[in-house]
């Protein structure tokens, strides 16, 4: 019984991963608590030990040899003390053996109880210990179900057999996005919490993070820190602004992200089904820096203000509702790449 019991442990840890040392701690703690229970008064001199190198089990009470017995729970007679070790002697300290048989039903319980909890405590926290060294990373996913009351999408998140789910809620999805059972989509890892009810991962769609990593992986100049991307402005769905600088002059950084016939930014453009991206060169000059933020439009002038948190654009008559955008968009996403105020006149107006 105890090699067959030694053995299932051993086989959850081939099997699920978890340490043997970890199920084999948590049941001598199982196992100590039902023997408290079961002989209250003996106290801390209760002792539960498991070897797996022997596969025994031993459950014992720690009793003093003493000359009269005050409390039979945690002492014992030197005559007593002799049936269990010949070399006794008095104030010495003995292991006086558990009758298991009469034990072995409630430990059996409480065994059971406690690998049952211990396998799923393990398997969350090898689940957080896994994803939190993926925040802010991109993951694959295959949409496992969408709930159809709420647009939250459940995604599989590793091989079939190993596999976590990780919940996309709606708000998370990109706007239009049309998604469907069994569809491979990437998502990035905002962040993993710990819950009551195991690890919570948030995953995003949305977030200006997954535009980034997924040029982190199609740009070996981002990569290899050749191209550096500074800032990203996002509204899913629709457009996003990304500001790039090279720290080698022999490398022009938006044709690096745009590759060759554009191959390199339509991998992206097509993961986000369709969203535009704008691929603009970052200046440490703000004036520079917002005339090229706001393309496709032109600029004529950029006026930064004292405060250095808002600027003025002049921009040609014909190219006013380029540069603002529609419902605002471009020049919306272009103060938030550069984190100023842009106000825009047209040339007409810019007396």
């Amino acid at each position: 019984m105890n090699a067959e019991f030694f053995s299932a442990i051993a086989d959850i840890e081939r099997e699920k991963g978890i340490p043997q040392s970890y199920m084999i701690e948590r049941i001598e703690q199982a196992l100590l608590a039902a023997l408290r229970k079961d002989y209250p008064n003996c106290g801390d001199s209760a002792r539960v030990v498991l070897d797996p190198a022997n596969k025994t089990v031993d459950m014992f009470i720690e009793k003093t040899v003493v000359e009269t017995v005050e409390n039979p729970s945690t002492q014992l007679t030197l005559a007593q003390a002799l049936e269990i070790n010949p070399d006794a002697k008095m104030d010495d300290v003995i292991n006086d053996p558990v009758d298991k048989s009469k034990f072995g039903r409630i430990a059996a319980q409480s065994a059971k109880q406690v690998i049952i909890q211990s396998i799923r405590e393990a398997e969350r926290n090898l689940v957080y210990d896994k994803f939190t060294s993926k925040e802010h990373e991109i993951l694959t996913g295959v949409v496992s179900r969408i709930d159809p009351r709420t647009g939250n999408v459940s995604i599989q998140i590793g091989a079939s057999s190993e596999h976590t789910e990780a919940l996309l809620l709606s708000g998370e999805c990109i706007p239009g996005e049309s998604l469907r059972d069994g569809d491979r989509i990437k998502v990035y890892v905002v962040e993993v919490k710990k819950t009551t009810r195991g690890p919570q991962i948030l995953i995003s769609r949305t977030h200006p993070g997954l535009v980034k990593k997924l040029f982190e992986l199609e740009v070996p100049e981002i990569n290899e820190g050749i191209v550096e991307i500074y800032s990203i402005a996002r509204e899913a769905g629709n457009r996003t602004k990304i500001a790039v600088d090279s720290t080698d002059p022999d490398v022009e950084p938006i044709g690096a992200c745009v590759g060759p016939k554009g191959a390199r930014v339509n991998t992206i453009v097509d993961e986000l089904g369709g969203e535009k991206i704008d691929i603009v060169r970052y200046s440490e000059d703000p004036t520079e820096f917002v005339a090229s933020a706001l393309a496709p439009s032109e600029v004529i002038s950029v006026d930064v203000l004292e405060d250095g948190k808002s600027c003025y654009v002049v921009v040609p008559d014909s190219q006013l509702s380029l540069a603002i955008g529609k419902e605002g968009q471009n020049v919306r996403l272009a103060a938030r790449l550069t984190g100023l105020k842009i106000d825009i006149k047209p040339e007409s107006q810019s007396q």
